[in-house]
């Protein structure tokens, strides 16, 4: 299980940051940013194979499984 900021999310700002740098704006001046989207992911092949079942009603809560 994982419960953390979206990686695509977080990858796009840093790519828009990184912009904002190389068109002549000081690291100083970027605002510190909070994550915006988080995902709680599921990895169930992995789950099954330490015996972990995991209840329905979580897993109706999940973002993203990972079969």
């Amino acid at each position: 299980m994982s419960y953390g900021p979206d990686p695509d999310e977080t990858s796009r700002r840093v790519a828009a940051m990184v912009d904002k740098i190389l068109k002549g704006t000081k690291p100083a001046d970027i605002p510190v940013e909070q994550p915006t989207k988080i995902e709680f992911m599921i990895n169930l092949k992995t789950a099954k194979q330490i015996g972990l079942t995991i209840p329905p009603n979580v897993l109706v809560r999940v973002d993203k499984v990972i079969k």
